[in-house]
C-alpha cells in the first residue's frame, strides 16, 4: 500500500481522495481494516481539512507521531530516472535475446523486427504485461518455448482520432486507456462519448491500479476471456481491430465472429491497433457486472448493451447484447437482437428480450465456476436495467407505461464515497506521569520498519551458504490408497538434490492431531503431503513438483459434507453437550415453537504472510536451528523434536514477528518445519520452505463449516423460554483444534442473552477435506450466528423490531450462564444503550422504512447486535505465561517472553508495561522477538489473553528487578537509571530476573454441565446499515457503529485498529468470504483472484467506534481487557442488515416471512431470496439430474 501511494504522488502530488481510493482499491489488508492506513493517506489530500484557513475547533487525541520527524511531500526532491538507463534505452536499437533454460525471449525494437518474429515463432505468445501468461505459466505450468516481448515497438502505443473513433495502440496499459477516455469525454460533445463513458465505468472496477498499469488493451482483447469486463462493451459498441503480418494489413470487426474464432486472428498475425468508434446522438450504450466484491474481483457476469433508434421514434434500429461470466469467451445474444430490430421500447418488447435471451443464453447446470441459476437471473437483471437506463435517457416521448416512481431506483448506483470515521477512547487520568505510556496510543514499534518494507520475516533473511528450497507434492484425491509413487522424472530435473519421503523420517512420521507428515500409505484429503522435493531454487523445486507420478486407487466413502458426516457417521470423538434447566418442560408452556436451520461457510485466515521455515542443521550435536512464522514456537519445538527423535533441547526455534496468523499458525507451522528439519538432517544443508498463497490457502485450511438445527420456544411478546440447538463442524480429515471449537462453540453459544432452558450439542464431522484449525473467534462466530439467527427469526414469526426481541431476551444485572457461571451484565447494557444512542438507531430505523416504501429496487437494512465474549480457555494449563528481564550495566533492558508479535502489537504494549514498571523511557527496552531458547514452553499465543498474561510476567519481572534496585534508590533517590543500574552491578546484584504467570483458574464439570469459564466478559454492541440492489444482490455498507467495553486500554491507538481489523474481518466472514469445494473435495477458491476478502471499498462509509468509558476490570494487567477476538463476530450485524433489507422486499413481494439466508450472504445467496418477476422466469434445475460444480459443504 505504501508504494501504491508513492506512486500515485510521483504521478499526481496532490490527488483528491477518490484517486487514492482507486489507487488502493488494488491492495489487500487483513490487519487493519484498512482506516489507519486511510487515515494516514488523506494527509495528501488537496483537500485534507489541514489545508484549511477556516478551520473549525475541534478536540483532538494525541497524534502517534511528530510531524516535525516527517518530510513534506516534494517533488522536486525525488530521485530521477537513472539518465543511464534513459540512455541505454535510446540507443538500443538492435533486437535483443535472451536464452532461459526452457524459453527463450525476444525483445524486438522496430514492428518489423515483431512482425518477422511472430511469422517464424506463429504459436509465440505476445507478452506486454503478462498478466495473462504468466498466470499460466506460474498456476497452471503452461510453458511456451518462445515469448516475445513487444514493449519497445512505438507503433503499439500510438494514440490517434479519426472522423471515426479514437484509434489506441495495442500495447496502450489499461490505466493510459482510461486516462484518454477521461480526457475525451472532458473535451467531446457527450453524444459522441457514450462507449467512452461505458468502458470507463467498467475500468473503475476492473482489478486494481497495479494491474491496469501493467495490462494492456491489446492484451485484454486478444485473450478473449469469459470474465474480460471490457470486451462486451467493446463488441458492443462496434469497435474494429486493426491487424498486421508480414507485407499485411487489415481490420476485423471485434464481434461474436471473433470470439467463437471463425474471423479470429491468424497465427502470424499481430493485433496493432483498437478502433473504438464514437457513439452517435440515437444510440445509447450500457455496461454492467456483478462481482464478489465491489472492486478487483472478476465479474460473475457482465455485459456491455447497446441501442440504436430510428431517429426521433423509439424503435429498434440496431441492438447489440453481449454478456461475459457465463461461458469460456464473451457471448453474444444475436438471435435476441435480430428479433428486436424494428420493435417499439416498450413493455412488450422487454418481455419478449427476456423471452429470447433465455432460450439463447444457455448456462448449463454443471458450468465452471457454478452459481447458475443466479447466473440466468443476472442476465435478465442486466436487460431490465438497460431498459430503465434507455427510458430514462431518451428524448422522446415514451410510448409505453414506465411507472418511474416505482422503478427509479433500479438504475441509480452505489457512490462511492471515502469512509468518514470516528475514534472515541476515554484520556489518561490528569495525574498520571507525562513519563509513562501505559494508556496512550503509542505508535506500533514495528510500525516504521514494516511501512518502509525494513522488517525482516523468514523469506526476507538472507539466503545461508548452501541453502535449498523445499516444495511439497500433495495428494490430488481426497480419499484414496497411494498405489505407486515415481519420483524418477524429478529426481533427474535441473537442480533437484533430493526428494524426501517417509521413509527419510528417523523419528515418529506424524504430528500430533494431524495424521502423517509424509502420507506412504493413503491420503485421506486433497493437499495431504505425500512427498517433498528439494532443490537449489524454489523455481526448479516447483517444476519437478509436477513430474512426480502418483497412482491412486478410490477408496469409500468419500465423505465431504455434514450430510455425508451423519449418513456415516463420521464424527471425531467426544461430542460434548450442555443441558440447562428443563427444555421440553419450557416448550411445553411456550406460546409458539419455531425450529430451523443455520447454514455458515467456512473461511479462510489469509494471512499476508504466508506459512514460511528455514531449517539451519549446525555441526554438531544434532542442533538445529528453525525460524519459522507462528504462533506456538514450543509446539513446533516439540514436534521437530518428535520427528528427528533428538532431544528438544536440540531444537532451538526463532520467531521475529509473524505477517498475520488469526489462528492458522499454532498447529500447521509444525508440520512445514518438521518436514523441512528431515530434509536439513538429510541433506546436512539449510532448508528454505515458502508457501505461495495456492499452496498455503490448499493445504492449511480455515475456519469450520457449520451447520446449526435449532427449535425455540417463546412467549408472545418475544421473551425465549427455552431452546434445543444441534451443530455440526465440518472438521476435515484430521482432529487439529476441532474438539476444542466445539467446546468453545458450546460454552459461547448464549452470546449476549439469557435461556431459561437451554439443550445444545456439538459434533466435529470427520471428513476428507483438509483439516480445518483455530480462526480467530474460535467457534463463536459460528455458533453466535445461530444465536442471533434464532432471536431474529422469533421477531420475524412475531412482527417485532429484532432489536425489541434481542433486549427482551439480554442478560441484564447479575447474570447466570448456562454453564452457570455468574457475571455482571451491566456494561453488556451500557454498551447497548450507548450504541442505540449514538447510531441514532431507532430514528433511521423509521427513515429506512420511508425509503424502503419509496424504493421498489433499492432497500435499505439495518440491525443491531449485542455481544459478550469470554477470553481464554476452559483448561487453566494455558493460561500460564512466563517471562525474562535482563538489564544491561548501561541500564538497557532486553525483554524476553513467550508471546509472538504477531501485527496485534503485544510487544508494544509489553514495552509499555516494561516502562512504567521500571520507570524509564520506552526508547530504553528492546523486545527481540520469542525464541525456545530464552522463554521455554510458552503456549500459544491466542485466546486474547497474551496481553494479560504475558504483561503479568513481564511485570512481576520487572517488580522482581526493581526490588533488587530499591536499596539504591534510597541511597540516590535523584539518582539517574543509569548510574543506579551500574552500583547495583557494582554491589554484584542480579540484574536479570524471570516472571511468571501462573494463569486464571478455570475448570469445567460436562457431567454437571458448569463450570467457571473465564475471569472475566469482554461486552460490546454494533449497529451497521447498508444499501442493496435488488437486482444484482451487490450492497453498499453505509455505516457502522461500535461500542466496546475492554476496560482501561493499556494502548488505544493499538486496540481500536484490532477492533476495527476484527470487524472488517468479521464482515467478510459474514457476507463476501466463500468457500467452494468440488463434490470430488478439491478446494477451488485458491489464491486471491478466487477468494476474495473485503477491499478498501468495503469498508462503511461511516464508521465509528466508541470506547466504553470508566470501565473497571480487576481481573487482569492495568484494568485492561482483551481485544484481539470479540469484534469478529459483531460482523454478522452487517449480515442482520442485508438480511432485513431481504425482508422487507419479501414482504413487498408477499413472499415467506422465515426462511433461511446462508452465510455468508453473498450477492448470489441475497439475490435469489429477492424472488420477483424474472427469477420466476429462469429455468431451474433439479437437484439430483447433474452433478454440480461446487456443493455446500455445510448441507
Amino acid at each position: 500500500m505504501v508504494m501504491s501511494m508513492y506512486s500515485l504522488l510521483r504521478n499526481n502530488p496532490e490527488p483528491t481522495i477518490e484517486e487514492i481510493m482507486d489507487y488502493l482499491s488494488g491492495n489487500l489488508c487483513r490487519c487493519t481494516g484498512y482506516r489507519p492506513i486511510l487515515d494516514g493517506f488523506k494527509t495528501f489530500d488537496k483537500a485534507c481539512c489541514r489545508d484549511e484557513d477556516n478551520k473549525v475547533p475541534e478536540t483532538e487525541s494525541p497524534k502517534l507521531f511528530n510531524e516535525k520527524d516527517l518530510l513534506p511531500v516534494d517533488p522536486t526532491q525525488e530521485f530521477i530516472f537513472p539518465p543511464e538507463l534513459m540512455i541505454m534505452h535510446k540507443n538500443q536499437k538492435k533486437m535483443k535475446t535472451f536464452v532461459g533454460e526452457r524459453i527463450t525471449w525476444y525483445s524486438p525494437s522496430t514492428l518489423r523486427e515483431l512482425l518477422d518474429l511472430k511469422g517464424k515463432f506463429p504459436e509465440a505468445p505476445l507478452v506486454v504485461g503478462n498478466t495473462n501468461i504468466g498466470l499460466q505459466m506460474k498456476f497452471e505450468g503452461a510453458v511456451f518455448p518462445v515469448i516475445i516481448s513487444p514493449l519497445r515497438i512505438a507503433e503499439l502505443y500510438t494514440i490517434t482520432s479519426n472522423d471515426q473513433g479514437l484509434v489506441i495502440g495495442a500495447a496502450t496499459s489499461l490505466s493510459q486507456v482510461k486516462q484518454i477516455l477521461q480526457e475525451n469525454v472532458s473535451k467531446l460533445p457527450h453524444e459522441k462519448t457514450k462507449i467512452f463513458k461505458a468502458l470507463l465505468q467498467q475500468l473503475r472496477t476492473l482489478a486494481g491500479e497495479q494491474i491496469r498499469s501493467m495490462a494492456s488493451l491489446g492484451g485484454h482483447v486478444i485473450s478473449k476471456a469469459g470474465t474480460s469486463d471490457l470486451n462486451p462493451v467493446l463488441a458492443a459498441g462496434g469497435t474494429m481491430l486493426n491487424l498486421a503480418s508480414t507485407g499485411s494489413l487489415r481490420t476485423i470487426p471485434l464481434n461474436d465472429a471473433f470470439f467463437t474464432g471463425s474471423s479470429a486472428l491468424k497465427p502470424e498475425e499481430i493485433l496493432l491497433s483498437v478502433l473504438i468508434p464514437y457513439s452517435k446522438k440515437e444510440q445509447f450504450v450500457s455496461a454492467y457486472r456483478q462481482a464478489q466484491r465491489q472492486e478487483n474481483a472478476f465479474a460473475i457476469v457482465n455485459a456491455g448493451m447497446q441501442v440504436e433508434f430510428n431517429k426521433g421514434t423509439d424503435v429498434i434500429k440496431d441492438i447489440s447484447i453481449f454478456y461475459g461470466g457465463i461461458g469460456a469467451t464473451t457471448v453474444y445474444a444475436e438471435n435476441t437482437c435480430k428479433a428486436l430490430i424494428g420493435r417499439h421500447w416498450d413493455d412488450e418488447m422487454l418481455s419478449e428480450t427476456n423471452r429470447h435471451a433465455l432460450n439463447e443464453i444457455s448456462i448449463q447446470p454443471s458450468a465452471t465456476e457454478g452459481k447458475v441459476e443466479f447466473k440466468r437471473a443476472l442476465t435478465l437483471s442486466f436487460l431490465f436495467k438497460f431498459f430503465l437506463d434507455i427510458k430514462q435517457n431518451m428524448d422522446q416521448p415514451m410510448t409505453s407505461a414506465f411507472n418511474a416512481s416505482e422503478n427509479a431506483s433500479a438504475v441509480r448506483s452505489f457512490e462511492k464515497q471515502a469512509p468518514k470515521t470516528l475514534q472515541i477512547f476515554q484520556e489518561v487520568n490528569t495525574k498520571q506521569s507525562v513519563d509513562d505510556p501505559v494508556g496512550r496510543p503509542i505508535v506500533h514499534q514495528s510500525g516504521v520498519k514494516q511501512a518502509t518494507g525494513e522488517a525482516v520475516y523468514v523469506d526476507d533473511m538472507p539466503p545461508m551458504d548452501q541453502e535449498l528450497f523445499m516444495a511439497f507434492v500433495t495428494s490430488k484425491k481426497a480419499y484414496a490408497e497411494i498405489v505407486s509413487i515415481d519420483d524418477s522424472d524429478a529426481l533427474k530435473s535441473p537442480g533437484v538434490v533430493d526428494i524426501i519421503r517417509a521413509k527419510d523420517v528417523p523419528g515418529v512420521n506424524e504430528v500430533s492431531g494431524q495424521g502423517p507428515l509424509f502420507s506412504e500409505k493413503e491420503v485421506i484429503c486433497v493437499g495431504q503431503i505425500i512427498c517433498a522435493v528439494v532443490a537449489d531454487t524454489p523455481e526448479h523445486a516447483r517444476r519437478a513438483v509436477a513430474l512426480v507420478k502418483i497412482s491412486y486407487k478410490d477408496k469409500e466413502p468419500l465423505i465431504i459434507t455434514v450430510e455425508d458426516s451423519i449418513e456415516h457417521n463420521s464424527f471425531f470423538q467426544p461430542s460434548k453437550q450442555i443441558l440447562h434447566g428443563n427444555v421440553e418442560e419450557a416448550f411445553k408452556n411456550a406460546d409458539q415453537i419455531l425450529e430451523g436451520e443455520v447454514h455458515m461457510g467456512g473461511q479462510e485466515q489469509f494471512y499476508m504472510e504466508t506459512n514460511s521455515v528455514l531449517v539451519v542443521p549446525k555441526k554438531e550435536d544434532n542442533e538445529f536451528d528453525i525460524y519459522v512464522s507462528t504462533q506456538d514456537p514450543s509446539s513446533a519445538q516439540f514436534a521437530v523434536a518428535s520427528i528427528l527423535d533428538v532431544p528438544s533441547n536440540r531444537i532451538m526455534v526463532h520467531t521475529k514477528r509473524v505477517g498475520g496468523a488469526f489462528g492458522g499458525k499454532i498447529t500447521k507451522p509444525g508440520i512445514f518445519a518438521g518436514a523441512a528439519a528431515v530434509a536439513a538432517q538429510k541433506t546436512k544443508r539449510p532448508i528454505r520452505s515458502i508457501l505461495n498463497r495456492n499452496e498455503d490457502m490448499l493445504m492449511t485450511a480455515g475456519r469450520h463449516p457449520f451447520k446449526g438445527v435449532y427449535k425455540v420456544g417463546f412467549m408472545n411478546d418475544g421473551k425465549i423460554v427455552g431452546a434445543d440447538v444441534s451443530f455440526y463442524a465440518n472438521a476435515g480429515c484430521t482432529p487439529d483444534e476441532s474438539i476444542l471449537v466445539i467446546i468453545v462453540a458450546l460454552l459461547k453459544m448464549d452470546s449476549a442473552y439469557s435461556f431459561p432452558n437451554l439443550h445444545c450439542r456439538g459434533k466435529a464431522c470427520k471428513t476428507n477435506l483438509p483439516s480445518n484449525t483455530a480462526f480467530r473467534g474460535f467457534g463463536f462466530p459460528q455458533t453466535g450466528l445461530i444465536t442471533e439467527t434464532i432471536m431474529d427469526a422469533v421477531a420475524t414469526k412475531l412482527g417485532l423490531p429484532p432489536d425489541q426481541v434481542r433486549e427482551k431476551n439480554m442478560y441484564k444485572d447479575i447474570g447466570r450462564t448456562h454453564y452457570k457461571q455468574e457475571f455482571d451484565a451491566t456494561n453488556l447494557t451500557r454498551c447497548w444503550n450507548e450504541c442505540m444512542e449514538k447510531s441514532s438507531y431507532t430514528k433511521r430505523r423509521t427513515d429506512i422504512q420511508t425509503f424502503n416504501k419509496e424504493n421498489y429496487w433499492k432497500k435499505k437494512g439495518i440491525a443491531i447486535v449485542p455481544l459478550k465474549f469470554t477470553v481464554g480457555y476452559v483448561e487453566k494449563m494455558y493460561h500460564q505465561a512466563s517471562a525474562l528481564v535482563h538489564i544491561y550495566r548501561d541500564g538497557k533492558v532486553l525483554v524476553s517472553h513467550g508471546g509472538v508479535e504477531l501485527g496485534q502489537g503485544l510487544h508494544t504494549k509489553i514495552t509499555q508495561i516494561a516502562s512504567r514498571e521500571l520507570k524509564i523511557p520506552m526508547s530504553y527496552i528492546h523486545i527481540s522477538g520469542t525464541s525456545t531458547v530464552s522463554v521455554p514452553n510458552s503456549l500459544p499465543t491466542g485466546g486474547t489473553i497474551s496481553t494479560d498474561v504475558y504483561g503479568l510476567a513481564v511485570k512481576r519481572a520487572c517488580e522482581t528487578l526493581m526490588g533488587r534496585l530499591e536499596p539504591f534508590v534510597k541511597n540516590n533517590p535523584n539518582g539517574k537509571w543509569e548510574d543506579l543500574v551500574l552500583a547495583a552491578f557494582s554491589e554484584r546484584i542480579s540484574l536479570s530476573a524471570t516472571g511468571f504467570y501462573s494463569g486464571y483458574d478455570t475448570d469445567m464439570d460436562w457431567e454437571k454441565g458448569e463450570g467457571h469459564i473465564a475471569p472475566y466478559y469482554i461486552f460490546g454492541a454494533a449497529c451497521s446499515e447498508i444499501e442493496l440492489d435488488l437486482l444484482t444482490g451487490g450492497h453498499k455498507n453505509l455505516r457502522t457503529d461500535i461500542v466496546m467495553d475492554i476496560g482501561e486500554s493499556i494502548n488505544p491507538g493499538i486496540d481500536i485498529g484490532q477492533l476495527e481489523g476484527a470487524f472488517i474481518q468479521g464482515l467478510g466472514l459474514y457476507t463476501i468470504e466463500e468457500l467452494n469445494y468440488s463434490p470430488q473435495g478439491d478446494m477451488y477458491t485458491l489464491g486471491p483472484d478466487k477468494y476474495k476478502i473485503p477491499g478498501v471499498s468495503d469498508v462503511p462509509t461511516e464508521f465509528n467506534i466508541s470506547l466504553l468509558a470508566s470501565s473497571k476490570n480487576p481481573y487482569t494487567i492495568y484494568s485492561s481487557k482483551g481485544v484481539g477476538e470479540p469484534v469478529l463476530f459483531l460482523g454478522c450485524s452487517v449480515y442482520f442488515a442485508l438480511k432485513a433489507a431481504v425482508d422487507s422486499a419479501r414482504e413487498e413481494r408477499g413472499l415467506p416471512k422465515i426462511f433461511t439466508l446462508g452465510s455468508p450472504a453473498t450477492s448470489e445467496k441475497i439475490r435469489m431470496a429477492c424472488e420477483d418477476h424474472l427469477t420466476k422466469m429462469i429455468p431451474r434445475d433439479e437437484p439430483g439430474t447433474f452433478i454440480p460444480w461446487a456443493i455446500d459443504v455445510t448441507k
